[in-house]
């Protein structure tokens, strides 16, 4: 059996992919290459240059590959850029998503692991946050995950066909081995810029907005290594393979660092100061949010191996080194 990994030539799917590889599992990505990067998929995998949302084209690739599950990345994440273009949003994030899903009903695809992120509770009333709390998103971004996940839930419950919604909270890091990484050049992650500017790329970094109700006035996230998330992922695809039920679950650490935090936790890396400049908040954007990730634990047994804020932006960087060298090389 093969698993469909859609997106899977970007930051997260990447990983998984290196670590399905690892496992000896066979794989196929549906990527568009938009923002993913053909570089990042081991060689193991076949890579399909397609639209997720393209009905046809997904009903052969999980014909052609004896498809059993899919885990589905792909879909735009740029929470500004979601109040500015909403119509995007729910195209790629919604609409297709809605697609893919009749595909894996249609030709009996039982298992689906969905992507989706802790912007689905907006801006929580306390920390941290359980997944019964409710649906409340901020931005357009949110929403169209919200809609995703309840297609998800009514299709479960009409058809032979089970998932796993992972929210995600704040995903850093890359790859220790240093095989994949964030690689989209205008990527928002905050570790992405910081590094940039540690390395010459960028003049400067900025922290959108310094009045939040925090302790320093900037936001405050809770910071989730990237290989961690694809160890979540994994266990996810096991817990359906075994019969496991629809559900939805918290991926993050539960604690959190604000934007200031994470610069001093760099610059304690790069032995100097980088210049930071502060600006007004952004449109969608939220104070503080962090995981209550007591069920993922107890329900998958899965267990962090990279809860370390220091860890996390030392291996971003050295990942942002290795693809600047290679940059350089192409």
């Amino acid at each position: 059996m093969t698993v469909l990994v859609s997106g899977g030539a970007g930051y997260i799917g990447s990983h998984l992919c290196w670590l399905l590889a690892d496992q000896g599992e066979e794989f196929v990505v549906v990527d568009n290459l938009s923002t993913g990067r053909e570089f990042a998929i081991p060689p193991q995998g076949d890579l399909i240059v397609g639209d997720v949302g393209d009905i046809e084209l997904i009903a052969n690739v999980i014909k052609q590959h004896n498809v059993d599950a899919v885990v589905h990345f792909a879909g735009s994440i740029v929470v500004p850029e979601s109040v500015s273009d909403p119509l995007k949003y729910y195209k790629n994030n919604t609409a297709n998503s809605r697609n893919l899903i009749e595909v894996c009903v249609e030709n009996g695809v039982k298992h689906f692991i969905f992507s989706s992120t802790a912007t689905v509770y907006g801006e929580p009333k306390k920390n941290p946050v359980t997944e019964d709390f409710p649906f409340a998103p901020f931005n357009p971004y949110g929403t169209s995950k919200v809609m995703t996940e309840m297609m998800l839930k009514d299709v479960a419950f009409a058809h032979d066909f089970d998932y796993v919604a992972l929210r995600y909270f704040n995903v850093a890091g890359a790859d220790p081995k240093k095989r994949t990484g964030q690689s989209t050049p205008n990527a928002t992650h905050l570790l992405k810029i910081a590094n940039q500017v540690a390395l010459g790329q960028r003049e400067y970094l900025e922290i959108f907005g310094e009045d939040y109700d925090t302790p320093d006035g900037t936001g405050v996230r809770d910071y989730i290594h990237v290989s961690d998330l694809a160890e979540a992922h994994w266990s996810a695809l096991q817990y359906l393979r075994s019969g496991g039920e629809a559900i939805a679950l918290n991926c993050g650490y539960g604690k959190g660092f604000s934007v200031r935090e994470v610069i001093e936790t760099l610059e304690q890396v790069i032995g100097r100061k980088l210049p930071v400049k502060t600006g007004p908040r952004r449109p969608g954007d939220i104070g503080s949010i962090i995981a209550d990730n007591t069920k993922i634990k107890s329900l998958l047994g899965w267990e962090p191996k990279y809860d370390d804020l220091k860890g996390i932006v030392e291996s971003a960087l050295r990942w942002e080194e290795a693809l600047a060298q290679k940059n350089s090389q192409d």
